[in-house]
């Protein structure tokens, strides 16, 4: 006899004992209660200070590798940052395997580069433009402005596999 499928559980599941407010609050990430880390990429700014750019994580922890962190709303399909990439910094180019990743340049000019099989597109973003980059295609960024680039940085799934670098480039070789 086949009974009920179990249910599974999931990160926006009410919590038991938990008023709707209590609850409500645990879905709220505020601006106040957080600070960029600098330090979710450190090993990258430490090979090379133009790396260093900082992340204000909201959902999730995203693909930075930052294993937990219990001041975000917790993510069940995706995860949502912030990223500020000082000016002449950039993001290297980097792999996501398994999910999509979006950016929503906020404020700032960021040269946009994708690559996939010897194939190279080049952009530049500015405020309020949108990039969604399939799996399996190298994106990087430079910011090319004379500010703080601000974006948003959102990935689609709970916790994406670590990013990887083109082979040939120098952080490939880097232990993390």
């Amino acid at each position: 006899m086949n009974g009920p499928a179990p249910q599974t559980a999931h990160s926006w599941d009410r919590p038991q004992g938990a008023s709707f407010q209590q609850w409500m609050e645990t879905r709220v990430a505020r601006f106040a209660t957080r600070k960029y880390d600098f330090d979710a990429l450190k090993f990258q700014a430490d090979f090379d200070p133009r790396y260093r750019r900082g992340q204000m994580r909201y959902i999730g922890t995203g693909g930075t590798g930052v294993a937990s962190d219990s001041n975000t709303v917790p993510s069940e399909n995706f995860t949502f940052s912030t990223m500020v990439i000082p000016a002449g910094h950039e993001g290297p180019p980097h792999l996501h395997v398994d999910v999509e990743e979006v950016f929503f340049v906020m404020r700032g000019k960021l040269k946009l580069f994708l690559e996939k099989d010897g194939e190279r597109f080049e952009t530049v973003l500015t405020d309020r433009d949108i990039v969604s980059v399939p799996p399996g295609v190298y994106r990087g960024e430079i910011n090319i402005g004379d500010e703080d680039a601000l974006l948003c940085v959102m990935l689609g799934a709970k916790k994406p596999i670590t990013p990887t670098y083109p082979p040939d480039h120098p952080l490939a070789k880097i232990k993390r």
